[in-house]
């Protein structure tokens, strides 16, 4: 029996990816490993949305070299589809973001003639590749791919040349993966794709028409939109929202700048007005929803006074947490050729100080639970506590080992960063 170690770099749609090849792989008879254990075969499935990600995506397929000469070592996903010309001596197999699903015939053909596949395309897939996963094992929250491909076209972002048009899942192949999930035990599914919320574009339906028919399906107790941008929240979409408390108390929804004039160099689609009037809207429905969100800091042309706007307005939209990333550059995208690009060690700073007012806003949100009661999912049990989230996305730890998957009343007592200390009672 080969034995094959996985690699997941990025984000959850190469998860779900992984997950997918992972079972493909261990249908055929292989044996699943650490992917830092002694493998035949190593699978990094990379990403490149920034420098860092190519950095460690090269790092890793080094690294799985070195581990064992002998191995067969494949590199499949966004790096490899950027850089199709990538060749190091060891690397065997090379995949893009099409034909994932081929992963057990591509390794049969290596291990026959010991030669390298370039499983490379000049076009980029037209049709959504269909996954089916009805496990995720070690995990309570499963993921559902219903979407892959961008074309909004920001002027900094990589994924539209790599990751292709927009593409859906059909509908009731959507329906039976989160039935058959539910059935398999999971009682929290999270929807996910590159622009999950365009979700139907292409096949005449759309997303709220999907949710309406998910959140329906008996057993199922949570449902969560990995990320969804401010202009797919049409008043449809609302509308599901506010009617289905299934839907979970939490939006993670891309900001990207809090300046009208960077989010215009950007190419984002909304300004500040559009986006400060749906985020009243949607807490006029959800009230105590939390709100994350992405930010870049260092766009190039980004002034002291558009990142301080910025500073104000993730401030004055209260946001439960923000993730931070200092402007890349990415070859072949149109903010490669603006003026004024930032200095390294002013990026670094802006980053710096908008992580510090994220972890601020974090525990502000945090402590306006302290005193309540929620409901928390329990994912992780180890040294004599358990680990989980509220729907609010709320990380709370517990005295005692309470088995996974199971759903705990908790009352927050006190926070003590990055957790939410709770004492538990098992939900009746």
């Amino acid at each position: 029996m080969r034995s094959v170690g996985v690699l997941t770099l990025g984000c959850k749609v190469n998860t779900y990816e992984s997950e997918y090849v992972i079972h493909l792989l261990k249908n055929a008879g292989y044996e699943i490993k650490n992917f830092h254990d002694f493998c035949d075969v190593y699978i990094i499935n990379t990403c490149t949305v920034t420098n860092t990600s190519d950095i460690k995506s090269r790092k890793m397929i080094r690294q799985a070299i070195r581990k064992n000469p002998e191995a067969c070592v494949v590199a499949m996903g966004c790096f490899i589809e950027a850089n199709k010309d990538f060749s190091i001596p060891g690397l065997d197999i090379l995949l893009g973001n099409k034909d994932k699903s081929k992963i057990v015939s591509l390794l049969d053909e290596w291990f026959q003639k010991k030669e390298r596949v370039r499983q490379l395309y000049s076009e980029l897939p037209r049709q959504f590749e269909d996954m089916y996963i009805n496990e995720f094992p070690g995990r309570t929250r499963a993921f559902v791919k219903i979407q892959d491909g961008c074309e909004n076209f920001c002027s900094y972002c990589i994924i539209p040349f790599v990751r292709g048009k927009c593409r859906s899942k059909d509908f009731d192949l959507v329906l039976r993966e989160v039935k058959d999930l539910v059935e398999h035990g999971y009682q929290e599914v999270v929807l996910t794709g590159i622009h999950t919320g365009n979700y139907g574009v292409d096949i005449h339906t759309n997303f709220a028409s999907l949710l309406r028919e998910i959140v329906k399906i008996p057993g199922l107790l949570r449902l969560r939109i990995s990320s969804i941008e401010i202009t797919e929240l049409t008043e449809e979409v609302l509308d599901v929202i506010a009617k289905n408390k299934i839907i979970v108390n939490h939006l993670h929804i891309p900001l990207q700048a809090g300046s009208n004039h960077v989010l215009k160099l950007m190419n984002r689609k909304y300004d500040l007005d559009y986006f400060f009037n749906k985020i009243e809207e949607i807490r006029r429905i959800r009230p105590g929803i939390a709100i994350t969100t992405d930010v870049i800091v260092g766009f190039p042309g980004e002034s002291e006074e558009d990142f301080l706007e910025t500073l104000a307005t993730c401030r004055k939209i209260g946001f439960a947490k923000i993730h931070v990333f200092p402007y890349s550059e990415r070859k072949g995208t149109k903010a490669m050729d603006l003026p004024d690009h930032i200095d390294s060690s002013v990026k670094k700073e802006r980053a710096r100080i908008l992580l510090s007012l994220s972890r601020e806003l974090e525990c502000s949100y945090y402590e306006s639970f302290v005193g309540k009661e929620v409901s928390v999912l329990v994912e992780e049990v180890k040294n004599g506590k358990s680990y989980g989230h509220t729907d609010t996305y709320l990380h709370v730890e517990m005295d005692g080992e309470i088995p996974s998957n199971t759903f705990v009343t908790v009352k927050i007592i006190e926070v003590r960063y990055p957790y939410c200390i709770g004492e538990s009672s098992l939900l009746q």
